[in-house]
Protein backbone atom coordinates (compact mmCIF):
# COMPACT_ATOMS: atom_id res chain seq x y z
CA UNK A 1 0.00 0.00 0.00
CA UNK A 2 1.32 3.69 -0.80
CA UNK A 3 2.12 4.79 2.72
CA UNK A 4 0.83 7.98 1.57
CA UNK A 5 -2.35 6.84 1.62
CA UNK A 6 -3.69 7.02 5.26
CA UNK A 7 -6.95 7.51 8.02
CA UNK A 8 -5.92 8.93 11.01
CA UNK A 9 -8.42 9.59 13.71
CA UNK A 10 -7.69 11.63 16.58
CA UNK A 11 -9.88 10.74 20.24
CA UNK A 12 -9.97 13.21 22.82
CA UNK A 13 -12.43 12.49 25.63
CA UNK A 14 -14.08 15.35 26.86
CA UNK A 15 -12.67 16.81 30.18
CA UNK A 16 -11.95 13.65 30.80
CA UNK A 17 -10.87 13.88 34.95
CA UNK A 18 -13.92 16.02 35.41
CA UNK A 19 -16.75 13.84 34.03
CA UNK A 20 -15.13 10.61 35.65
CA UNK A 21 -16.24 12.49 38.70
CA UNK A 22 -19.73 13.66 37.50
CA UNK A 23 -20.25 10.33 36.35
CA UNK A 24 -19.03 8.61 39.38
CA UNK A 25 -20.77 11.32 41.79
CA UNK A 26 -24.70 12.20 40.62
CA UNK A 27 -24.84 15.42 43.02
CA UNK A 28 -21.56 17.41 40.97
CA UNK A 29 -23.37 16.70 37.49
CA UNK A 30 -24.27 19.98 36.15
CA UNK A 31 -22.19 22.15 38.31
CA UNK A 32 -19.10 23.89 37.87
CA UNK A 33 -16.12 21.28 38.94
CA UNK A 34 -12.43 21.45 38.92
CA UNK A 35 -10.31 18.65 39.20
CA UNK A 36 -7.24 19.25 41.58
CA UNK A 37 -5.83 21.26 44.59
CA UNK A 38 -8.44 24.22 45.87
CA UNK A 39 -5.78 25.74 47.93
CA UNK A 40 -4.06 28.64 47.30
CA UNK A 41 -1.29 27.19 45.94
CA UNK A 42 -3.32 24.07 44.26
CA UNK A 43 -3.83 24.03 40.50
CA UNK A 44 -6.49 23.14 38.29
CA UNK A 45 -5.41 19.63 36.57
CA UNK A 46 -8.89 19.82 34.24
CA UNK A 47 -12.42 21.44 35.08
CA UNK A 48 -16.10 20.34 33.83
CA UNK A 49 -17.36 22.73 30.38
CA UNK A 50 -19.95 24.26 33.63
CA UNK A 51 -16.73 25.71 35.07
CA UNK A 52 -15.04 26.88 31.48
CA UNK A 53 -18.23 28.98 30.75
CA UNK A 54 -16.54 31.33 33.52
CA UNK A 55 -13.29 31.33 32.04
CA UNK A 56 -11.27 28.22 34.80
CA UNK A 57 -9.07 26.62 32.59
CA UNK A 58 -6.88 23.53 33.21
CA UNK A 59 -3.11 24.43 34.66
CA UNK A 60 -4.71 28.01 36.38
CA UNK A 61 -4.15 28.41 39.74
CA UNK A 62 -6.85 27.47 42.53
CA UNK A 63 -6.93 30.35 43.95
CA UNK A 64 -7.50 32.52 40.41
CA UNK A 65 -9.99 29.81 39.55
CA UNK A 66 -12.19 30.57 42.55
CA UNK A 67 -12.57 34.03 41.89
CA UNK A 68 -13.35 33.68 38.28
CA UNK A 69 -16.37 31.26 39.66
CA UNK A 70 -16.84 31.63 43.35
CA UNK A 71 -19.38 28.48 43.21
CA UNK A 72 -16.59 26.30 42.10
CA UNK A 73 -16.42 22.93 43.50
CA UNK A 74 -12.93 21.60 43.68
CA UNK A 75 -12.49 17.42 43.59
CA UNK A 76 -9.31 15.85 44.62
CA UNK A 77 -8.09 13.91 41.68
CA UNK A 78 -8.28 9.83 41.55
CA UNK A 79 -5.85 8.90 39.52
CA UNK A 80 -6.27 4.79 39.86
CA UNK A 81 -9.86 5.33 38.48
CA UNK A 82 -8.82 7.65 35.68
CA UNK A 83 -6.14 5.13 34.32
CA UNK A 84 -8.75 2.05 34.26
CA UNK A 85 -11.20 3.98 32.07
CA UNK A 86 -8.51 5.03 29.63
CA UNK A 87 -7.65 1.26 29.78
CA UNK A 88 -11.54 0.47 29.20
CA UNK A 89 -11.23 3.54 26.34
CA UNK A 90 -7.94 1.84 24.77
CA UNK A 91 -9.31 -1.64 24.56
CA UNK A 92 -12.08 0.09 22.42
CA UNK A 93 -9.85 1.32 19.91
CA UNK A 94 -8.07 -1.89 19.86
CA UNK A 95 -11.06 -3.92 18.36
CA UNK A 96 -10.74 -1.50 15.33
CA UNK A 97 -6.95 -1.49 14.96
CA UNK A 98 -3.46 -2.54 16.50
CA UNK A 99 -1.52 1.41 15.14
CA UNK A 100 -2.34 3.57 18.04
CA UNK A 101 -0.26 5.62 19.72
CA UNK A 102 -1.80 7.26 22.97
CA UNK A 103 -0.68 10.64 23.79
CA UNK A 104 -2.06 10.86 27.45
CA UNK A 105 -4.80 8.86 29.37
CA UNK A 106 -7.71 10.53 27.35
CA UNK A 107 -6.11 11.14 24.04
CA UNK A 108 -4.76 8.91 21.32
CA UNK A 109 -4.43 8.51 17.60
CA UNK A 110 -5.45 5.24 15.22
CA UNK A 111 -4.48 4.90 12.12
CA UNK A 112 -7.44 2.80 10.47
CA UNK A 113 -6.08 2.57 7.12
CA UNK A 114 -6.55 -0.83 7.03
CA UNK A 115 -8.58 -1.83 10.46
CA UNK A 116 -9.93 -5.25 11.63
CA UNK A 117 -13.34 -4.69 10.90
CA UNK A 118 -12.66 -3.70 7.12
CA UNK A 119 -14.38 -0.75 7.63
CA UNK A 120 -14.23 1.36 4.63
CA UNK A 121 -15.25 4.95 5.97
CA UNK A 122 -13.07 6.03 8.86
CA UNK A 123 -15.71 8.83 9.78
CA UNK A 124 -17.70 5.57 10.30
CA UNK A 125 -15.16 3.96 12.44
CA UNK A 126 -14.65 7.20 14.57
CA UNK A 127 -18.62 7.33 15.11
CA UNK A 128 -19.08 3.46 16.26
CA UNK A 129 -15.72 4.07 18.64
CA UNK A 130 -17.32 7.10 20.51
CA UNK A 131 -20.97 4.99 20.04
CA UNK A 132 -18.86 2.51 22.54
CA UNK A 133 -17.03 4.59 24.71
CA UNK A 134 -20.32 5.94 26.10
CA UNK A 135 -22.00 2.66 26.24
CA UNK A 136 -19.29 0.85 28.42
CA UNK A 137 -18.19 3.81 29.85
CA UNK A 138 -21.02 6.57 30.21
CA UNK A 139 -18.65 9.56 28.96
CA UNK A 140 -18.51 11.05 25.68
CA UNK A 141 -15.48 11.70 23.01
CA UNK A 142 -14.82 14.19 20.24
CA UNK A 143 -12.91 13.02 17.10
CA UNK A 144 -11.17 14.62 14.46
CA UNK A 145 -10.87 12.51 11.37
CA UNK A 146 -8.86 13.54 8.64
CA UNK A 147 -5.43 12.15 6.57
CA UNK A 148 -2.72 12.90 9.11
CA UNK A 149 -2.31 13.51 12.49
CA UNK A 150 -1.61 17.35 12.50
CA UNK A 151 -5.23 17.90 10.80
CA UNK A 152 -6.91 15.20 12.90
CA UNK A 153 -5.98 16.99 16.30
CA UNK A 154 -6.86 20.27 15.26
CA UNK A 155 -10.14 18.44 14.19
CA UNK A 156 -10.88 16.60 17.24
CA UNK A 157 -11.16 19.89 18.91
CA UNK A 158 -13.33 21.75 16.65
CA UNK A 159 -16.87 20.42 18.11
CA UNK A 160 -16.04 19.69 21.23
CA UNK A 161 -17.72 18.49 23.90
CA UNK A 162 -19.37 14.87 21.81
CA UNK A 163 -18.43 16.41 18.33
CA UNK A 164 -16.85 15.11 14.83
CA UNK A 165 -14.97 16.78 12.64
CA UNK A 166 -13.71 15.25 9.17
CA UNK A 167 -11.28 17.03 7.02
CA UNK A 168 -11.25 15.09 3.62
CA UNK A 169 -7.68 15.27 1.63
CA UNK A 170 -8.13 18.47 -0.24
CA UNK A 171 -9.40 20.45 2.60
CA UNK A 172 -6.25 20.61 5.08
CA UNK A 173 -4.69 23.30 3.59
CA UNK A 174 -8.35 25.61 3.53
CA UNK A 175 -9.23 24.36 7.09
CA UNK A 176 -5.27 25.73 8.51
CA UNK A 177 -5.67 28.83 6.49
CA UNK A 178 -8.39 29.95 8.56
CA UNK A 179 -7.17 28.82 12.23
CA UNK A 180 -5.24 31.33 14.62
CA UNK A 181 -2.03 30.51 14.24
CA UNK A 182 -1.89 30.01 17.96
CA UNK A 183 -4.75 27.05 17.61
CA UNK A 184 -1.36 25.03 15.50
CA UNK A 185 -0.03 22.18 16.78
CA UNK A 186 3.06 22.73 17.87
CA UNK A 187 2.92 26.85 17.91
CA UNK A 188 3.34 27.62 21.48
CA UNK A 189 2.61 30.59 22.98
CA UNK A 190 5.57 32.31 22.73
CA UNK A 191 6.11 31.20 19.60
CA UNK A 192 2.76 32.44 18.69
CA UNK A 193 3.57 36.13 20.18
CA UNK A 194 6.16 36.17 18.18
CA UNK A 195 4.30 35.86 14.89
CA UNK A 196 2.08 37.93 15.76
CA UNK A 197 4.79 40.81 16.06
CA UNK A 198 5.82 39.55 12.72
CA UNK A 199 1.95 39.70 11.06
CA UNK A 200 1.03 36.20 11.11
CA UNK A 201 -2.44 35.63 12.57
CA UNK A 202 -3.39 33.36 10.64
CA UNK A 203 -2.72 29.70 8.99
CA UNK A 204 -3.40 32.04 6.10
CA UNK A 205 -0.54 34.52 7.25
CA UNK A 206 2.22 31.86 7.88
CA UNK A 207 1.17 30.18 4.26
CA UNK A 208 1.91 33.08 2.40
CA UNK A 209 5.67 33.48 4.18
CA UNK A 210 8.20 31.96 2.27
CA UNK A 211 10.85 29.25 3.54
CA UNK A 212 13.39 32.31 3.56
CA UNK A 213 11.42 34.14 6.17
CA UNK A 214 10.80 31.51 8.06
CA UNK A 215 14.40 30.13 8.27
CA UNK A 216 15.24 33.56 9.23
CA UNK A 217 12.96 33.73 11.63
CA UNK A 218 12.23 30.76 13.30
CA UNK A 219 15.35 28.43 12.27
CA UNK A 220 15.07 24.89 12.29
CA UNK A 221 11.30 24.90 12.99
CA UNK A 222 10.90 26.88 9.67
CA UNK A 223 10.29 23.44 7.55
CA UNK A 224 7.70 22.29 10.21
CA UNK A 225 5.69 25.69 10.24
CA UNK A 226 6.42 25.93 6.48
CA UNK A 227 4.42 22.38 5.78
CA UNK A 228 2.11 22.89 8.71
CA UNK A 229 0.59 25.78 6.79
CA UNK A 230 0.22 23.97 3.73
CA UNK A 231 -1.62 20.86 5.71
CA UNK A 232 1.76 18.35 5.36
CA UNK A 233 2.36 16.04 7.84
CA UNK A 234 3.68 12.99 7.28
CA UNK A 235 4.40 11.36 11.03
CA UNK A 236 3.05 7.69 11.43
CA UNK A 237 1.15 6.80 13.89
CA UNK A 238 3.07 5.03 16.54
CA UNK A 239 4.60 4.27 20.17
CA UNK A 240 6.70 6.25 20.78
CA UNK A 241 10.24 5.73 22.56
CA UNK A 242 10.03 7.11 26.23
CA UNK A 243 11.37 10.51 25.95
CA UNK A 244 14.11 11.80 29.01
CA UNK A 245 11.78 14.76 30.30
CA UNK A 246 8.72 16.12 31.21
CA UNK A 247 8.97 20.13 32.25
CA UNK A 248 7.32 23.24 32.07
CA UNK A 249 8.49 26.52 32.04
CA UNK A 250 7.05 30.37 32.59
CA UNK A 251 8.29 33.82 31.17
CA UNK A 252 7.60 36.45 33.12
CA UNK A 253 6.30 40.10 31.43
CA UNK A 254 8.46 41.91 34.26
CA UNK A 255 11.88 40.25 35.44
CA UNK A 256 11.14 38.54 39.16
CA UNK A 257 13.83 40.01 41.72
CA UNK A 258 12.23 39.21 45.46
CA UNK A 259 12.63 35.86 46.98
CA UNK A 260 8.51 35.39 47.82
CA UNK A 261 7.86 36.23 44.14
CA UNK A 262 10.46 33.87 42.97
CA UNK A 263 9.40 30.94 45.44
CA UNK A 264 5.36 31.41 44.55
CA UNK A 265 6.59 31.09 40.83
CA UNK A 266 8.35 28.30 41.17
CA UNK A 267 5.61 26.32 43.50
CA UNK A 268 3.19 26.94 41.15
CA UNK A 269 5.49 25.85 37.92
CA UNK A 270 6.19 22.34 40.41
CA UNK A 271 2.24 22.37 40.55
CA UNK A 272 1.83 22.23 36.82
CA UNK A 273 4.65 19.82 36.37
CA UNK A 274 2.89 17.72 38.38
CA UNK A 275 -0.21 17.75 36.83
CA UNK A 276 1.52 17.28 33.83
CA UNK A 277 3.40 14.09 35.12
CA UNK A 278 0.15 12.46 36.34
CA UNK A 279 -1.51 12.60 33.41
CA UNK A 280 1.32 11.28 31.67
CA UNK A 281 2.56 8.92 34.42
CA UNK A 282 5.93 9.94 33.39
CA UNK A 283 7.93 9.72 36.67
CA UNK A 284 11.83 11.12 37.28
CA UNK A 285 14.73 10.56 39.43
CA UNK A 286 16.15 13.79 38.78
CA UNK A 287 14.66 17.31 39.49
CA UNK A 288 16.07 20.20 37.00
CA UNK A 289 15.71 23.67 37.58
CA UNK A 290 16.21 26.54 34.83
CA UNK A 291 16.98 30.18 35.35
CA UNK A 292 16.86 32.76 32.30
CA UNK A 293 17.85 36.03 33.55
CA UNK A 294 17.03 39.61 32.40
CA UNK A 295 20.06 39.44 30.19
CA UNK A 296 18.86 36.01 28.40
CA UNK A 297 22.18 33.96 30.21
CA UNK A 298 20.57 30.63 31.30
CA UNK A 299 21.59 28.44 34.02
CA UNK A 300 20.21 25.09 35.26
CA UNK A 301 20.88 23.18 38.84
CA UNK A 302 19.55 19.63 39.38
CA UNK A 303 19.06 17.30 42.10
CA UNK A 304 18.93 13.76 41.91
CA UNK A 305 17.10 11.26 43.94
CA UNK A 306 17.48 7.54 44.85
CA UNK A 307 13.69 6.51 43.26
CA UNK A 308 11.45 8.42 40.91
CA UNK A 309 9.59 11.30 43.21
CA UNK A 310 5.96 10.64 43.27
CA UNK A 311 4.51 12.96 45.55
CA UNK A 312 3.95 16.68 44.51
CA UNK A 313 5.27 17.73 47.87
CA UNK A 314 8.88 16.46 47.48
CA UNK A 315 8.75 18.21 43.66
CA UNK A 316 7.88 21.36 45.03
CA UNK A 317 9.81 21.29 47.97
CA UNK A 318 13.26 20.29 45.52
CA UNK A 319 11.98 23.07 43.75
CA UNK A 320 12.16 25.62 46.55
CA UNK A 321 15.63 24.30 47.40
CA UNK A 322 17.05 24.68 44.07
CA UNK A 323 15.98 27.79 43.78
CA UNK A 324 16.59 29.07 46.94
CA UNK A 325 19.78 27.90 46.92
CA UNK A 326 20.98 30.39 44.06
CA UNK A 327 19.62 33.57 46.28
CA UNK A 328 19.80 36.13 45.61
CA UNK A 329 20.02 36.34 42.00
CA UNK A 330 22.62 37.98 40.23
CA UNK A 331 19.94 40.14 38.42
CA UNK A 332 16.11 39.62 37.55
CA UNK A 333 14.80 36.65 36.25
CA UNK A 334 13.05 36.75 33.19
CA UNK A 335 12.07 32.73 33.07
CA UNK A 336 11.49 29.92 35.20
CA UNK A 337 11.58 26.34 34.35
CA UNK A 338 10.86 22.88 36.37
CA UNK A 339 11.77 19.62 34.59
CA UNK A 340 11.93 15.84 36.03
CA UNK A 341 14.63 13.09 34.01
CA UNK A 342 15.72 10.19 33.57
CA UNK A 343 12.20 9.05 33.14
CA UNK A 344 10.75 5.88 34.45
CA UNK A 345 6.96 4.92 32.42
CA UNK A 346 5.25 5.75 29.23
CA UNK A 347 5.68 8.47 27.08
CA UNK A 348 2.77 10.19 26.53
CA UNK A 349 4.22 13.27 23.91
CA UNK A 350 3.92 13.74 20.63
CA UNK A 351 5.93 16.00 18.52
CA UNK A 352 5.01 17.66 15.34
CA UNK A 353 5.91 17.79 10.59
CA UNK A 354 2.33 15.11 3.26
CA UNK A 355 -0.14 16.03 1.50
CA UNK A 356 -2.32 12.49 1.11
CA UNK A 357 -5.29 11.42 -0.99
CA UNK A 358 -8.16 9.05 0.02
CA UNK A 359 -11.45 9.41 0.74
CA UNK A 360 -12.55 9.52 4.60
Amino acid sequence: MDPAVRKIIHIDMDAFYASVEQRDDPALRGLPIAVGGGGPRGVVATCSYEARRFGVRSAMPGARARRLCPDLIFVRPRFEVYRAVSAQVREIFSRFTDMIQPLSLDEAYLDVTVNKPGMASATRIAEEIRRMIRAETGLTASAGVSYNKLIAKLASDQNKPDGVCVVPPGEGAAFIAAMPVRRIHGVGPVTAKRMQALGIETGADLRDRDMAFLSAHFGSAADYYYRAARGEDDRPVREREGRKSVSVEDTFLDDLVEEAALVAQIERIADTLWGRIEKAQAWGRTVVLKVKFADFRIITRSRSFAAPVRSAELLRQAGRDLLVAQLPLRMGARLLGLGVHNLEGEDEGDEPGAQLALGL
